[in-house]
């Protein structure tokens, strides 16, 4: 039985933590896909297409040949089924994201009783990395290099100087 996950987020930007995330879960499951969600409520940076981009070259670039990158809208486990995955992959970075992640889970279980949560904590360095923390962080001028890849702190860098008014 191949075993397909999908490992779901926003992704805006994709971070180290994130990528941490991937490859660990690829070493769980035959199939591994990254369900980047459109999630306007989160007034995200980066379009759901440009998300998806980076993404997509970043798996490229490391040669994670077991990993696919789709957008979607709409609720996770409805994708997840779209998708015939039975895992999800959560990430828990601290006791903090326990309670949300639990009701999470919980929802999704009544949801979809067939398709499990599985929990992976990032390694010790990725642990305080958030997508929002790189952002505000970068917004402000801070070094965000050991953060993000090459190539999303290129982009995030373009995207900050689009939303300061200083396009080239």
């Amino acid at each position: 039985m191949v075993v397909t996950a999908v490992y779901p987020g926003t992704f805006d930007p994709l971070t180290n933590g994130h990528m941490d995330l991937i490859r660990r879960s690829r070493r769980l499951c035959e199939r591994v896909i990254v369900g980047v969600a459109s999630n306007p409520k989160k007034k995200p940076w980066f379009t759901l297409a440009e998300r998806v981009d980076l993404i997509q070259t970043e798996i490229e670039y490391h040669g994670l040949s077991n990993v696919e990158v789709i957008g979607f809208e709409g609720l996770l486990v409805d994708f997840a089924k779209a998708q015939q995955a039975s895992v999800l992959i959560r990430g828990m970075r601290a006791v903090s994201d326990f309670e949300f992640e639990f009701q999470l889970a919980s929802m999704n279980r009544s949801l979809a009783p067939d398709v499990e949560s599985v929990f992976l904590m990032p390694g010790e360095s990725f642990s305080f990395i958030s997508s929002t923390l790189v952002k505000e962080v970068a917004r402000l001028n801070g070094d965000v290099e050991r953060f993000v890849s090459p190539r999303v702190l290129k982009a995030l860098k373009a995207r900050i100087q689009e939303r300061n008014g200083l396009s080239d």
